[in-house]
């Protein structure tokens, strides 16, 4: 006989957070957002701290390398989507990881025979305007000069124009031998009014280049996500299918953690998936799993070496996997019931295994809510996707611009990797929409704003760091009619539009 689970399962529209003592020093400012990404023992540091709790979901429509950049500098992790082949994914992560870095092994180099064609089309397939001369062309040779845009000008020189003609070389660089600091390539950066500064060896050939805007940037954002060499941290979408080819690729491209994308975690396929990537690359290569909904399905996961685990079937907002296939719960129910189950696995084994909140986020303060039930981070799609940095298009419809968003379960993704059950390689049924969202503008402003959001709640709960809010929260379930009381009600709003005089 079937098991029956005669409790309601309920979304996040169904709680409120009961207000706690607010001390003087709740306030927004001293509140940190820092969370663990990956997961850790007890006593130790994990090897991923975020320093927002959210994450991009993996996605065509939402997840390239532009938002990724985007998203670590404001402090959290994009997955770039896995739904395009190996190579593409994996030349995504380089763009991302490859955008800014302490020291960086140059992308752009020529030879003194090369010509101003040459510089102009380089300049064109990089993006960056700083060359590095060296007698072989390579990124490593001995370095003879630079050229940056103020070096030549297109309109009053000829395209076959020599290098060596236009070139500043090598006698009038500032240069900085292998081995400096990156605090003291930067000092000799400001003291010299450069922006950039090339470090070689000891017999002049190239190793790397420092540039001052990375330097600005960080300063300008102080709450950007770096790896140990000062670039982005990156993440990247795997399926169950093709992980021994593509693992090997999003490794070598630099991905700091990997997640396997599938409708349902609960499964051999995920369990295969975790043993061949351990059996390969040991623990130094992350990667989460799921979805799951219930506690049985974490310690499946958990067990089987998942560095963090997804919660949510269904409950995203394009997703029909509810309505075509009639599986899922309620997402807040989910949530409470892994959280549970992980408190439980960290007491018996003393390893804490992050979870991941995945769908359900309708507005702001649900965040606020997943985290208080114990979401370490959260996974967002809809949200990221309406932003300038999501790879989809901006159209007018009736004079409104929109984003558009589909899922990876609809006819226009077909990706049927992530809904395989080890069938034929095609979507048999769709589980997703194809719809658009309104545009929002960039992501640096909307994340500002849902932050601070976060953060006032937080206060008003009288918890500075989120293990604090987890701990001190008090949630109450809420009935229909409080939703509706939660708004505004008999009253007729202003239109912001109209002058009343």
């Amino acid at each position: 006989m079937a098991k029956y689970i005669h409790e309601p399962s309920h979304t996040f529209n169904e709680y409120l957070l009961i207000p706690g003592h607010s001390s003087s020093e709740c306030i927004p400012a001293n509140v940190s957002l820092k969370t663990p990404l990956v997961k850790f023992k007890k006593g130790e540091k994990p090897a991923i701290t975020m320093n927002i709790p959210m994450v991009s979901a993996i996605m065509q429509s939402v997840s390239g390398d532009r938002l990724a950049i985007a998203l670590a500098t404001e402090g959290g992790v994009s997955f770039i989507y896995g739904s395009q082949s190996v190579e593409d994914e994996a030349a995504m992560v380089r763009r991302a990881k490859d955008y800014k870095a302490g020291f960086v092994k140059s992308d752009s180099n020529l030879t003194p025979e090369n010509t101003l064609a040459d510089v102009v089309a380089l300049k064109e397939k990089t993006g960056h305007s700083t060359v590095a001369i060296t007698e072989d062309g390579s990124a490593t040779g001995r370095l003879l000069g630079i050229v940056t845009s103020r070096d030549y000008r297109v309109s009053r020189m000829a395209q076959d124009t020599k290098v060596s003609e236009f070139m500043t070389p090598f006698s009038r660089l500032v240069v900085a031998k292998e081995g400096t600091t990156l605090k003291a390539a930067n000092d000799i950066i400001w003291d010299h009014k450069l922006n950039s500064l090339p470090i070689v060896d000891e017999n002049d050939h190239l190793v790397y280049m420092v540039f001052r805007k990375d330097y600005d940037t960080h300063k300008q954002n102080p709450n950007e996500l770096l790896d140990e060499n000062k670039r982005y941290v990156v993440g990247a979408g795997i399926n169950t299918r093709d992980y021994a080819q593509r693992v090997p690729a999003l490794v070598e491209a630099g991905a700091d953690v990997l997640c396997i994308d599938s409708s349902e975690g609960f499964s051999d396929w995920q369990k295969m998936t975790l043993e061949w990537i351990r059996a390969h690359y040991g623990d130094s290569v992350k990667v989460g799993a799921g979805n799951v909904v219930d506690g049985a399905g974490f310690r499946f996961l958990a067990e089987c070496g998942a560095d963090f685990v997804k919660v949510g079937i269904g409950g995203g907002s394009i997703c029909i996997t509810r309505e075509t296939k009639g599986i899922g719960r309620g997402q807040a129910t989910a949530l409470i019931d892994v959280c549970a189950e992980r408190d439980r696995y960290y007491e018996e084994t003393g390893v804490y295994v992050p979870v991941c909140s995945d769908g359900g986020i309708v507005y702001d303060h649900h965040i606020t809510l997943a985290l208080a039930m114990g979401a370490d981070f959260v996974m967002l799609g809809r949200y990221f996707a309406r932003f300038d940095e999501s790879p989809s298009n901006k159209v007018s419809i009736g004079g409104i611009y929109y984003k558009e968003y589909w899922g990876e379960g609809s006819a226009r993704a077909r990706n049927w990797q992530r809904y395989d059950l080890g069938g034929d390689k095609k979507l048999s049924f769709e589980e997703g929409v194809d719809s658009y969202v309104p545009y929002a503008g960039s992501l640096h402003d909307n994340v500002a704003m849902s932050l601070s959001k976060v953060k006032s709640t937080m206060c008003n709960c009288g918890a500075l760091t989120i293990p604090e809010l987890q701990e001190k929260a008090t949630l109450t379930l809420v009935s229909a009619t409080s939703i509706v009381e939660g708004g505004a009600h008999d009253v007729i709003q202003k239109d912001k539009n109209t002058n009343v005089k």
